[in-house]
């Protein structure tokens, strides 16, 4: 309503490796090098002793070949692959982390009650759709294209232990969500406790129904 917004259907950015030139195994291998980041890549990257450096997305690939950047972080996987940065940062390593935002189709609510009714139903029929299990059917299609493209051209996956994983979460949770609540969301005016709130109920109810695998889970599929 604030926005004057029809969502028509929501789903979640692709997963975003670590991609780095050298290889990626602990935490301490992250401390002292130089990312490209943004937003709240930037934060995980500072909490975990890595140093962020903003920079344009058609900079990042000179600035690794130039020797600027030792790596990427916050490049969802296939556009990762499609700019080629594996060329010159060939480890992609995944360290735990989730997707890092929502994404939304939204349509002008005007123009959409405007809309004929049969319009309306064939939108509604695509987006029941998506949500029954057809998008995770494309975006998995999309990432075993890509994965196979990597390995082909020399992408190095590597999976943090599950006790690496634990220690990289305790060190950037709840702190990052603490500190959206104190900034983000109060000069927004939205009720940080109540959001966050929805979003653990959220992920209590259908994690585990979770389809769209990351990239490290099909390369290990593919090189078995």
């Amino acid at each position: 309503r604030r926005q004057n917004a029809k969502v028509l259907y929501w789903t979640t950015w692709n997963y975003a490796p670590l991609i780095s030139k050298t290889p990626i195994e602990t935490i301490e291998d992250i401390k002292g090098k130089r990312f490209r980041g943004y937003g709240i890549a930037n934060d995980v990257l500072k909490r975990l002793g890595g140093t962020p450096v903003p920079m344009a997305a058609p900079e990042v690939y000179t600035a690794l070949e130039r020797g600027g950047l030792d790596g990427v972080y916050g490049f969802d996987f296939i556009t990762a692959v499609a700019y080629k940065l594996h060329e010159i940062a060939p480890h992609f390593t995944d360290i735990g982390d989730g997707p890092h935002a929502p994404s939304a189709v939204v349509m002008n609510i005007d123009f959409y009650n405007k809309l004929p009714d049969s319009v309306k139903q064939t939108i509604d029929e695509l987006v029941d759709e998506l949500y029954a299990g057809k998008y995770a059917e494309l975006m998995n299609d999309y990432m075993e294209e890509y994965v196979k493209i990597a390995l082909d051209e020399g992408v190095k996956f590597t999976i943090f232990s599950p006790e690496e994983k634990s220690k990289a979460k305790e060190i950037v949770q709840p702190a990052q969500i603490n500190v959206w609540k104190e900034t983000v969301a109060k000069s927004a005016k939205i009720d940080g406790e109540k959001m966050q709130e929805l979003v653990d109920q959220a992920i209590a109810k259908y994690d585990s129904q979770g389809k769209v695998l990351r990239p490290s889970e099909i390369a290990e599929k593919l090189t078995k």
